[in-house]
């Protein structure tokens, strides 16, 4: 799997989300395993201010974050493009586009999803940031706006027509937000149309769903977002190692809310921000909901961080709990994940 120069090590992407994909737990998702972990979606306009909030984005491990790929969202190509070189000059080495994201609003604005109405557009903004920074361009698309006008695979070839080097497919629309089932023929029908790399992202919750996905769509690489919230674990799995050891969990869980608190470099925020991840990584162990209730209520850092330590340093997995349920946003032990959605 090839991103113009950069070879990644293997087929498994961790997705883009948004309050997720920041700095430590992609840093962590490398380390672990992940081919490739893109920032969450960054604003054009705030990247042309250079806003504090904005700049805080482009933050990353260069020990681990390599190749370095950087998400920009916006209306406009030529803002589109001015944003990318800021990217470009603050060590990005690709930049991928959003043309996915639902939320209204993003596509108010004509950003995300909304270029999916309109091929022409999408393919300018690939071929002006290609232009002005040198760098490989990929896009993340959906299946289209709503069931009446599914039109990912044109959009896919006028992309590639601009000069994209890879398209990222969550085969639902926008009109399903992040609802229903992820519609994978679409993937298919998207590679077998397409030159350049496609990554199907969309249901991918365990190795066995990763594993299909390559098998019945023929993906170039799979990209995975709920799947590893909680469980970065999963990307040592798909390349066959195990899953965490209690004492694995504890050290991870631990190093991972010391860099939150380093990265936010604001205590209350980085522990208000922290209690998603939380509430992912407690999931399906015994005595969850009743620290999942305790500690989110929890303001200053070393209450937290005590009672991190005391819970996961012995927590095992609670055998109960068998998986995830029909509903798209509540697991079966009643975690929610829209948190991670955006």
């Amino acid at each position: 799997m090839r991103i113009g120069p950069h070879e990644l090590k293997n087929r498994w992407i961790l997705a883009p989300m948004a309050g997720i994909s920041e700095m430590p737990f992609r840093s962590l998702a490398f380390r672990l395993g992940a081919g490739l972990c893109p920032t969450e979606l960054v604003s054009a306009e705030g990247l042309m201010r250079a806003s504090n909030r904005t700049m805080r984005y482009l933050r990353f491990d260069p020990k681990w974050e390599r190749p370095f790929s950087v998400q920009v969202f916006g209306g406009k190509p030529e803002v589109l493009a001015e944003a990318s070189k800021v990217a470009r000059d603050h060590g990005a080495q690709i930049i991928d586009v959003n043309m996915g994201c639902p939320v209204p609003k993003v596509t108010k604005s004509g950003s995300g999803c909304a270029l999916m109405s309109d091929p022409d557009r999408a393919a300018a903004v690939i071929t002006q940031i290609a232009e002005a920074t040198g760098l490989p361009v990929t896009a993340k698309i959906r299946a289209g706006i709503d069931s009446r006008s599914i039109n990912c695979v044109e959009v896919g070839l006028a992309l590639q027509e601009a000069g994209c080097q890879a398209v990222a497919l969550h085969p639902r629309t926008r009109a399903q937000g992040y609802s229903g089932s992820a519609d994978w023929t679409l993937i298919k029908r998207l590679k077998d149309a397409l030159r350049i790399p496609v990554i199907g992202n969309g249901d991918v919750k365990s190795v066995a769903d990763a594993h299909r996905m390559l098998a019945e769509t023929g993906c170039d690489a799979v990209m995975i977002g709920r799947g590893a919230l909680g469980n970065p674990w999963l990307f040592r799995e798909l390349e066959g190692g195990k899953g965490p050891t209690t004492a694995e969990r504890h050290a991870l869980v631990m190093e991972h809310f010391e860099q939150h608190l380093a990265f936010c470099g604001d205590e209350r925020r980085a522990v208000h921000q922290f209690r998603k991840h939380l509430a992912w990584y407690a999931k399906g162990l015994v005595g969850s909901a009743s620290f999942r209730s305790d500690a989110m209520r929890m303001e200053p850092a070393k209450e937290l961080e005590a009672a991190l330590d005391a819970f996961f340093s012995t927590a095992v997995l609670d055998r109960r709990v068998t998986g995830s349920s029909e509903n798209d946003d509540l697991d079966d032990d009643g975690v929610d994940y829209r948190a991670a959605f955006g």
